[in-house]
């Protein structure tokens, strides 16, 4: 995209001037505060530390908690303009925050008033930094299959279980944990609820490495015997869990969704200015045909996923279920981001396989998307019961 086209992008006509005075602000904090140091933190899986403070100073980690918690209250539509600006200059960033606000969103909307207001503040500030635990070692997709256990003894529950590829589990403090209350009940999904657990608790992590997606940590976390009140349920009842979590997760996949536009997006600018120096048969390669062929591909699937991405942001701010236009965004914009890294690896032939280039990260960090906050394929089965079914 050119110049021009990516300013008209950051100063949307169809949000608020205070919401384009926001995005204005982490768009000069990306330039400044992150694109500097990707490199650096990337090649070394590095947490940045700096980085995740000053997007609490900024109020990312409240951006979409109420003003009455003391978030920014934004809608998804901003939101997703935001992951899109962060994920193009560095995907692992916009995980640090979309962990943490799917555990807030579940809290805002379903925990009690005496929960609201004591968490949800120190969320919205950073204070408190988390995330959700869903997936297990035998468990991935399939959550009602989850062995982790919470049995209620007294005033507290006593949980034991293990959860893998959990974001910000290691240099977070507090996850909201996907548990089961009862065993024994059937269908499955009505003995699931979900419990806010603090490291104080004794929940203890460890770093998982991985192909891309580095910097940001992700972890496995174990859960002994671990002792919390009872009042940490999300919800005045038990068996919601499932329920409350698959809420949360629609805010997740139009973020990936988002992040997907961000990577495409980075893949194709980085694609036009380099198809514009390099040279081969004595003139820019930009002037093959092959090679426009692959930038007009790139581009349309770009504006697409865009815009399937601000759709499902819309119905979500409607308050309607938002469920299939989600999956269809979720869908369709990390597909691209896979089809454009890969483009974009091969229109720079043997640099964009050096990590003198950023197209390597994008071909490293697309895959997740893919696969994260419900695989591809999943998302296929949920467009698709959407579509037969008679509600």
């Amino acid at each position: 995209m050119n110049e021009q086209t990516i300013i008209e992008l950051e100063q949307d006509s169809s949000i608020s001037q205070e919401d384009n005075l926001i995005i204005d602000t982490i768009n000069k904090f990306l330039e400044k505060d992150v694109k500097p140091f990707v490199k650096e933190f990337e090649s070394e899986d590095k947490y940045p530390h700096m980085i995740a403070d000053k997007m609490a100073e900024l109020g990312l980690f409240g951006a979409t908690i109420s003003p009455k918690y003391g978030g920014l209250g934004l809608s998804a539509v901003t939101y997703s303009k935001i992951v899109e600006n962060v994920s193009a200059v560095w995907m692992s960033v916009s995980g640090i925050f979309n962990s943490h606000l799917i555990m807030c969103a579940a809290v805002e909307r379903f925990g009690t008033e005496e929960m609201k207001q004591y968490y949800l503040p120190k969320f919205a500030s950073g204070e408190i930094r988390g995330g959700i635990a869903l997936t297990e070692p035998d468990c991935g997709t399939d959550l009602q299959s989850i062995k982790t256990k919470a049995e209620k003894v007294g005033g507290n529950y006593i949980i034991n279980g293990t959860k893998t590829w959990i974001t910000n589990s290691v240099q977070g403090s507090i996850l909201a944990v996907l548990v089961k209350t009862d065993p024994h009940i059937k269908p499955a999904h009505k003995g699931m609820s979900l419990i806010l657990v603090e490291k104080k608790d004794g929940f203890v992590s460890r770093k998982l490495k991985k192909l891309g997606y580095r910097g940001i940590d992700t972890g496995e976390v174990q859960l002994e015997n671990v002792q919390v009140p009872t009042s940490n349920l999300i919800g005045e009842i038990e068996g919601k869990g499932l329920k409350q979590i698959l809420a949360g997760l629609e805010l997740g996949r139009i973020n990936v969704a988002a992040r997907g536009v961000g990577v495409a997006r980075a893949s194709l600018e980085d694609s036009i200015e380099y198809a514009k120096v390099r040279k081969t048969f004595g003139k820019p390669i930009s002037e093959h045909q092959s090679i426009q062929i692959k930038l007009a591909e790139m581009a349309t699937k770009l504006e697409a996923s865009r815009l399937l991405t601000e759709q499902a942001a819309k119905a979500y701010d409607s308050g309607k279920r938002s469920d299939l236009q989600a999956g269809m965004a979720k869908l369709f914009a990390t597909e691209t981001a896979l089809f454009n890294s890969t483009e974009a690896m091969r229109i720079h032939g043997g640099f964009g396989y050096s990590p003198e280039y950023n197209i390597e990260r994008y071909y490293r960090d697309a895959p997740l998307l893919a696969i994260g906050e419900g695989t591809n394929e999943l998302q296929k089965l949920i467009i698709a019961k959407q579509l037969v079914s008679d509600n």
